[in-house]
């Protein structure tokens, strides 16, 4: 049984993934094989969302495990980021069938899970991977005017980048998502020691001059 109503105070993000499996609110719940709520430290200082999950996370349970989960491990691996370090998961926790875009009503009853998630972790940057993402939580229109950018929403910074799916059929986009996060982990790591990084991008700065 799912709970309408929960203390914030008592939540976990197990007792959320617990919800997630048990999840009837859409119609998702009937032709899914596994739901996958997400997965991560509640100390993550990022969390990844993207769009929804495909055919192997629909059988493994888990985000980001088939072609597009091997792009973004990649792309994360070169950026130094741990995958072990953050959060990941979907705006909606089922797979729509053949993979189809989530329609407003299955994102609607899957938003509250996602919304405990976040409040939970507090996660210093939310990173949207794609324009599902990109839409269901900034309203944004066009990935293209904002890809890259840190944008600044009620005191919760989000990077929007590209979903690694787009690189399955394009190589070439693999660049841009790789670029992408590199400059995620530069500023996670200048929020965690921002005197340290002033010194060094300082020292950068002057060697940059003498050459």
């Amino acid at each position: 049984m799912v709970a309408t109503a929960h203390n914030i105070s008592s939540d976990t993000l197990e007792k959320i993934a617990s919800e997630v499996i048990e999840c009837p609110l859409c119609k998702l719940s009937r032709s899914r094989k596994n739901a996958v709520p997400g997965e991560g430290q509640i100390s993550a200082k990022v969390i990844f969302i993207g769009e929804a999950p495909g055919k192997n996370e629909d059988e493994n349970g888990r985000p980001f495990v088939g072609a597009a989960g091997r792009i973004l491990d990649g792309a994360l691996q070169k950026a130094g980021i741990e995958r072990s370090q953050v959060f990941i998961t979907n705006i909606v926790k089922c797979r729509p069938p053949g993979n189809r875009i989530p329609e407003d009503d299955e994102r609607s009853a899957c938003r509250p899970y996602l919304d405990r998630q976040i409040s939970l972790i507090a996660p210093r940057i939310i990173c949207l991977l794609g324009a599902t993402a990109y839409s269901s939580i900034l309203g944004g229109k066009s990935i293209k005017e904002n890809r890259g950018k840190i944008i600044k929403r009620n005191g919760q910074e989000y990077l929007i980048t590209i979903h690694p799916a787009a690189a399955i059929y394009n190589k070439n986009l693999q660049h841009i998502l790789e670029e992408d996060l590199s400059s995620l982990s530069k500023k996670i790591k200048k929020m965690e020691n921002p005197e340290r990084n002033s010194l060094l991008d300082y020292i950068d700065d002057q060697n940059d001059r003498s050459c």
